[in-house]
């Protein structure tokens, strides 16, 4: 048995891939289109681990426009990243407008959250940091 990917829907594609691809780094490894399903499936991985796949699947709007509201999304769980350095990867997320939700406070694990509520789980490669500010202040916000 070997992982493949894991699937999370979304409801604005642009919004997701913002997301995904500008602020957490990861690029699209291949997408389909299919017009009789309506649907759009984007395969998305980190730079060097293509191995490891989010799929992105985009459910078109019926007929009145209307996209599916799939809920708060807590059912999926998360995602997680093993990261280089946890608090440049923050500090980038926070360039491109993203909450941390629980900070790296002990600079090792955290978590952040997808326009689609989906949580994403920000680990250290390796050892953790050590603490550093605005980091270990920072408080938890919202939920992950």
């Amino acid at each position: 048995m070997k992982y493949l990917h894991s699937m999370v829907r979304v409801r604005d594609l642009d919004a997701s891939l913002k997301f995904y691809v500008d602020a957490l780094g990861l690029h699209e490894v291949r997408r389909s289109e299919h017009a009789a399903g309506r649907f759009t499936l984007v395969y998305l991985a980190a730079p060097g681990d293509e191995q490891a796949q989010v799929e992105l699947t985009y459910n078109w709007p019926d007929e009145n426009g209307q996209v599916e509201d799939y809920g708060g999304a807590r059912n999926f769980g998360h995602i997680a990243y093993g990261v280089d350095d946890i608090y440049a990867l923050c500090e980038r997320l926070q360039r491109h407008g993203v909450t941390i939700l629980r900070p790296p406070r002990d600079g090792r694990m955290a978590f952040v959250r997808s326009p689609d509520q989906i949580s994403i789980e920000l680990l250290q490669n390796g050892a953790a940091l050590p603490p550093a500010e605005p980091w270990v202040s920072m408080p938890n916000t919202g939920s992950w």
